[in-house]
């Protein structure tokens, strides 16, 4: 996508990305971004983002937000050096382990930070969507520290493959929608969460999961996740004694890799996020957005998404149900424009070896989204030798079992050497 913008164009987005000038007053991230909403949720989006304003950085509300995430969340977490795959790989190998983050993934960074929005803001009720089932978690668990009820849509697809997420968002307390249009996968289940809110725009949450949608919420979610990278960063110097010469996220609509990444962007470290290369490169095999998209609109926002020549948004695949999704934040699709974040894919096969190898180096059953980051990494090895490398180790993979069983673990007798 580099071809959207002009190089000294480029160059000017990134240093005021760089200064948090970005987005703008509209809500843009260059050209990215912006808000394309039904007439219906103009004035709930407006409410939200005077309420951002308002509360985000106020000094009480932070004060609340980092008690939660110090005393319940349970940060900061681990930075966990991988010695057998560093002997491996050749490279020295960190781990940022948000799996170690109470519910088990990143997510709960920022539902909590919005529940307590929430709250703040007088809602009555919280809805959120969710794909892989970790976001319905954690804003289940979210939602139950403060008080609110909650409900989430989920996709019928998504629902089989996450089963054990259903009856923990359940046991929390959380109502599960079943959303059975569409690709019965997270598009679907976002589609149908906005319907609900545009019935009760003033009394209803909207609680979303990734860095995704109209302004505010790529900002709002970048805000909240950034406590990754930051964490991140100076945990790489305490223990590394420096910051690493690259960096691994995955990406689908790309939370955790906006939250590793953010806080790094002025530093000299190479940026690698990590897409859904599914099965194949045609349309429908993968979830490779930002590799094989182009720019429209999806889910109030103008950014990068699978769509056909006839501009029909297409259906997706990857065996992680939080990559399977057409679209991809703003912010990514500028970073990829300026040439400052390099975004590739990694296929189902790939995935399914790297959590292997993880598995039997490491004793890390690592999500299976995260585990796309691992294969790229351990490529980006063989040509890197001795170089270090920082990988976002977004959630643990209990949750994939319903899936993984149907994958027989492999004898690697690499990985055990």
């Amino acid at each position: 996508m580099k071809s959207l913008l002009q190089a000294d164009e480029a160059q000017a987005l990134l240093d005021a990305s760089i200064r948090g000038e970005l987005p703008d007053e509209r809500g843009r991230f260059g050209p990215f971004g912006g808000r394309y909403v039904p007439e219906t949720l103009v004035p709930a989006f407006e409410r939200l983002e005077a309420g951002v304003r308002e509360h985000l950085h106020d000094a009480g509300f932070q004060r609340d937000l980092q008690r939660e995430l110090r005393e319940w969340v349970g940060r900061p977490t681990a930075l966990t050096y991988a010695p057998r795959l560093s002997e491996k790989w050749g490279t020295e190998v960190w781990l940022k382990r948000e799996d170690l983050a109470h519910t088990g993934a990143h997510k709960i960074n920022n539902a909590i930070g919005q529940a307590l929005l929430a709250k703040r803001l007088g809602a009555q009720r919280v809805i959120a969507e969710t794909g892989a089932g970790q976001h319905g978690v954690a804003s289940a668990a979210a939602c139950a520290r403060v008080g609110l009820p909650c409900c989430v849509y989920m996709g019928t697809v998504d629902m089989q493959r996450q089963a054990p997420n259903v009856d923990r968002m359940e046991r929390l307390g959380a109502e599960v929608v079943a959303v059975d249009s569409g690709d019965k996968t997270l598009r679907a289940a976002i589609d149908e969460a906005m319907r609900k809110w545009v019935t009760d725009p003033s009394g209803i949450y909207y609680l979303l999961g990734s860095a995704v949608g109209a302004h505010p919420y790529p900002y709002l979610v970048r805000e909240l996740q950034s406590v990754i990278g930051k964490e991140a960063r100076q945990q790489m110097i305490d223990q590394a004694g420096g910051l690493p010469d690259v960096a691994f996220a995955c990406v689908g609509g790309g939370s955790n890799s906006i939250g590793l990444f953010y806080p790094l962007l002025g530093d000299d470290i190479e940026l690698i996020g990590v897409e859904a290369g599914g099965t194949g490169d045609g349309l429908g095999q993968n979830a490779a957005t930002l590799a094989t998209g182009t720019p429209g609109v999806l889910q109030g926002s103008y950014t990068i998404i699978l769509q056909d020549d006839d501009g029909q948004v297409q259906e997706t695949h990857s065996i992680s149900a939080g990559l399977d999704y057409s679209g991809v934040g703003p912010e990514h699709a500028l970073l990829q424009a300026t040439g400052r974040v390099t975004y590739i894919s990694a296929s189902d096969d790939e995935a399914l070896a790297a959590l292997a190898e993880l598995c039997e180096a490491e004793g890390i059953l690592t999500a299976l989204e995260t585990a796309h980051a691992y294969a790229a990494a351990r490529e980006w090895s063989k040509d890197n030798p001795g170089k270090r490398i920082l990988i976002c180790n977004s959630g643990r993979g209990d949750k994939d079992m319903p899936t993984l069983t149907q994958y027989p673990p492999r004898i690697r007798t690499d990985a055990r050497a």
